[in-house]
């Protein structure tokens, strides 16, 4: 697994705001600070996200999803690519445990990755005062040290 940085250990960034950890993860504080402004965090666990009414349930309640959300993987990406309820310049999304995540559909974890991407893509890029930048919609996927792989090949068929 490539490290991000110098003192990074089992943190994989798949895109820039896209990033699989390991349980040993340790990244420098500045990597994991958003930039100055309003940020909104959802943490869910991939224990409760073994199919795909826990993962619309974690999503309706991590993300206080609108009334007219549909349960489905096209509003979920519609509601991601919006946020236009949470009144915040920048997004963190954290999922413990995420090899757990739609384990047993493989088609399924591609197409969930798939949204959490292209939102993230959507809502790209913010400046920090050092000049790097970051996704306003920053996502880790932390799990097993044996899922790595696993989690790694599906994000990395992304494209």
């Amino acid at each position: 697994m490539e490290n991000t940085g110098p003192f990074s250990r089992n943190l994989a960034q798949i895109k820039p705001w896209l990033h699989l950890a390991g349980p040993d993860t340790h990244a420098p504080i500045r990597d994991l600070l958003p930039v100055p402004g309003s940020t909104f965090s959802a943490w869910m666990s991939g224990t409760d996200m073994g199919d795909l009414d826990g993962v619309f349930q974690s999503f309706w309640d991590g993300f206080r999803l609108p009334d007219y959300f549909g349960w489905n993987f096209p509003a979920l990406n519609d509601c991601l690519r919006d946020l236009n309820w949470i009144s915040a310049d920048q997004y963190f999304l954290f999922i413990d445990e995420a090899h757990k995540v739609l384990a047993e559909n493989p088609e399924e974890l591609y197409e969930f990755l798939s949204i959490l991407s292209n939102t993230g893509a959507r809502w790209s890029f913010t400046k920090r005062p050092e000049a790097s930048e970051r996704g306003r919609f920053q996502v880790v996927l932390a799990c097993s040290q044996e899922s790595l792989p696993r989690i790694q090949k599906v994000a990395a068929s992304l494209g």
